[in-house]
């Protein structure tokens, strides 16, 4: 990681986390709704609207690394630039 991530707002911040989250997940080849679940919730709804910052909505650090347990990914991914 570097000075970029830094730099960003915490909304290009937000929409980078969640960006790369989605990128992830379909690598993953889990449905939005398969990874809710497995986070425990019922709806998809956090998931759709954290990947895209829907509303100012998004991941905080348990979720992320709950997410990051479940895609088998470093927990650091969903900080990549691109």
């Amino acid at each position: 990681m570097n000075k970029y991530i830094n730099n960003l707002t915490p909304d290009e911040l937000h929409k980078m986390i969640g960006a790369n989250v989605a990128k992830l997940r379909k690598k993953a080849n889990l449905s939005q709704l398969a990874l809710s679940l497995e986070m425990g919730n019922k709806s998809p709804s956090l998931i759709s609207s954290a990947e895209i910052y829907t509303n100012k909505r998004h991941f905080n650090i348990v979720q992320l690394q709950k997410i990051a347990k479940i895609l088998d990914v470093d927990i650091c991914e969903f900080f990549n630039e691109k």
